[in-house]
């Protein structure tokens, strides 16, 4: 492998040179380097020796250490520069995606492909080039693949630019950038073609293990990223200051918090606020600090606690991979990667099926996140669902139909899968998209002669006898939908519908994005 020396505004030697000479060991003068991981567990400083099948060597006070440039970056001036420029396919955007989620998924990909891939720390803060060789590393090169760690926003600054091929981002594409990816004769940036989901992620709110909070309400969240609550004793903790911690302006995990939390228009925050610039960071800062608290994604927890949160009608919400996977959690997020119509880089496509598809499953929940999997849950009388039936204010008329759905929910199990519908539209959601073909799958592994049930559910706008007709009606759609897309594949499953419409609230209905929560159909099985 071919370096240099790392030096002011440096260019990058090409991938090529990096392919042909993959076994020359590199040494130099010894300088010293510090040699970092993403996640913090490494951090090591020394003399730089030599850079020899993808590993590091440096000299400390026990020796020389030798370390895989899988797990670090080298810091210094003595760090060799790993050629970058011509790689097949850039990847560039959020690090939640890039660094938590990236390097495992290629590994998969790799995996997959019978293909041997290595990965190395480029010396670029937040990247790494993963180079893949055929038949087990005996083959020919299959491909190079540079991915760049930066934000969500940095994604579609890329991809317009031209300097990605992917764009990688913790949230969904705004209207604005979308428009001027399409005004460039990128397409249509939320077709299905180009909008790919591969992930299921929640923001956890994060606090030290030895705080003894443990759940919080978004009213009381809204205060403390405010200013107004300054002390946990105010939440009902110990009499001390908050240390608060937030994320950059342009980060994607920041904009999904302050949305969930605030809604469009979230306020400054306070001045006494620690800005990170990671999720690693966000933990490792918390873990240190009894009085902390922040947010991170669900893969970053890292041994710090995970508040449950309280919705603003009393609806409890922890922060576990099915409430995330049903969309009913608060702070839930997909991943996303993002490409143009106009740009057919080789291996690009490739990847993005693998990533997308169930073959990818293990990796993501390897890396700690949360798959498109489906999830099979018994619906017991002490669950909260079954304590909200049972609420003793429902006038006798609606109680009526929440004993029978309690009736019901005892002899069904509920999936994750849950059907939601675009705004204003008959039409599923890019996720129902995905729900159809994950159900199938599910349910042509399960025996003859399985129940399933379709349950349509409503937000409360409108009359309660007019809303139950409407959830009936789309169950009957979702049932339509799947016998459609499965075909002759699950003629031996039993289907039948039902619905409750408003009763059994999943959020509250105060605002336009909780009750397109509560506009669903759910899938229950019989136990």
């Amino acid at each position: 492998m071919v370096f240099r020396r790392q030096t002011t505004k440096s260019s990058l030697v090409s991938a090529l040179a990096l392919c042909t000479a993959l076994t020359a060991p590199v040494a130099s003068q010894a300088e010293e380097v510090t040699l970092l991981s993403a996640d913090g567990t490494v951090n090591l400083v020394g003399d730089f020796v030599e850079f020899v099948d993808n590993n590091y060597v440096i000299r400390t006070a026990l020796g020389e250490l030798r370390i895989s440039a899988s797990r670090v970056r080298c810091e210094g001036a003595g760090c060799p520069v790993i050629g970058a420029e011509g790689a097949d396919v850039r990847a560039v955007g959020s690090d939640t995606v890039g660094e938590g989620v990236m390097p495992l998924l290629l590994a998969g990909f790799a995996g997959n492909l019978g293909a041997e891939v290595t990965q190395t720390a480029t010396g670029v803060s937040g990247q790494f080039l993963a180079e893949m060789i055929g038949d087990e590393g005996f083959g020919d090169p299959m491909g190079t693949y540079l991915v760049t760690s930066t934000s969500s926003n940095g994604a579609f600054n890329a991809l317009l630019e031209g300097d990605a091929e992917i764009g990688m981002s913790a949230r969904r594409i705004r209207p604005d950038e979308a428009r001027a990816l399409r005004d460039d004769g990128a397409g249509n940036m939320i077709s299905p073609a180009q909008e790919h989901i591969i992930a299921v992620d929640s923001l956890v709110v994060i606090t030290h293990p030895d705080n003894p909070v443990d759940s919080i309400t978004l009213d009381q969240l809204r205060a403390i990223y405010s200013g107004s609550i300054t002390n946990w004793s105010q939440v009902g903790g110990d009499n001390a200051p908050i240390t608060l911690f937030s994320r950059e302006a342009d980060s994607g995990t920041r904009d999904v918090f302050e949305t969930g939390v605030f809604g469009a228009n979230p306020p400054a925050l306070p001045g006494s606020a620690q800005i990170v610039t990671d999720n690693n960071e966000m933990a490792a800062l918390v873990n240190a600090d009894v009085n902390a608290i922040g947010f991170v994604g669900y893969a970053f927890q890292r041994g710090a606690s995970a508040l449950t949160l309280v919705s603003d009608c009393g609806i409890s919400m922890v922060p576990d991979a099915f409430s995330a996977r049903t969309e009913e959690y608060a702070l839930q997020r997909f991943l996303y990667l993002y490409t143009r119509e106009d740009t057919a880089a080789a291996g690009s496509a490739d990847f993005i099926e693998y990533a997308a598809s169930n073959q990818a499953d293990v990796v993501i929940a390897k890396a700690g996140f949360i798959d498109l999997g489906i999830d099979r849950r018994e619906q017991l009388l002490d669950s909260a669902r079954a304590r909200q039936l049972q609420d003793s204010s429902l006038d006798a008329y609606e109680a009526g139909f929440a004993r029978d759905m309690l009736d019901q929910m005892l002899d069904y199990d509920r999936l994750s899968t849950t059907f939601r519908f675009r705004t204003g539209s008959q039409d599923l959601d890019l996720r129902g998209r995905l729900n159809l073909e994950r159900l199938a799958d599910y349910l042509e592994t399960q025996p003859a002669g399985t129940e399933v049930l379709f349950v349509g559910f409503t937000d409360s706008v409108g009359a309660f006898d007019s809303n139950r007709t409407l959830s009936f009606g789309r169950a009957e759609q979702v049932l339509a939908e799947m016998q459609s897309f499965a075909g002759d594949r699950l003629s031996n499953i039993s289907f039948s519908t039902t619905g409750f419409g408003e009763i059994a609230p999943s959020a509250c209905n105060t605002s336009d994005n909780e009750r397109q929560i509560n506009r669903r159909v759910e899938v229950w099985i019989k136990s």
